[in-house]
């Protein structure tokens, strides 16, 4: 299954990684009314670094971690719409776009899926400007995330 995305959804993401460089930002796409919406949830990693760099080692320049409160709405969101969230995606500044082992944890919870149906998007950011993007799915004969076409219309 392709990522399928509009090109003005993939613009306000690229928008939102630029933004956040050189930090990682990190958000999800809805599906509402037939249409996409994207939703951006703030990357607390700096705060959890701060307060914590014992269990916490990583700042916001090489990890991201997604406000609670702020994904809980989203999830109440897509919950509201009967339909699950599209997409997840955050970004690699001067980094390449993969799905590090970190994405893939951040992903399951118990060897599963977190979020069964949704899909990943990396965007590679390098000094400032979007350089590329990696989709990724689940594939559960291989029980591990593979990349995945981006298709954008």
């Amino acid at each position: 299954m392709a990522l399928q995305l509009r090109r003005e959804t993939l613009e306000e993401i690229d928008r939102h990684a630029r933004e956040a460089y050189p930090h990682e930002c990190c958000g999800a796409i809805l599906d509402i009314d037939g249409r996409e919406a994207v939703r951006r949830i703030t990357n607390i990693q700096d705060r959890l670094h701060a307060e914590d760099p014992v269990n916490h080692p990583r700042d916001a320049r090489i990890a991201y971690f997604m406000d609670p409160k702020e994904l809980y709405g989203v999830l109440r969101e897509a919950e509201a719409t009967g339909r699950p969230i599209r997409a997840f995606y955050h970004s690699h500044p001067e980094h390449g776009a993969y799905f590090s082992d970190e994405d893939k944890a951040r992903a399951l919870a118990w060897g599963e899926p977190a979020y069964p149906g949704s899909l990943y998007l990396v965007v590679s950011v390098v000094s400032g400007a979007v350089k590329e993007r990696l989709a990724a799915q689940w594939d559960a004969e291989r029980r591990d995330f593979v990349p995945t076409e981006l298709d954008v219309g």
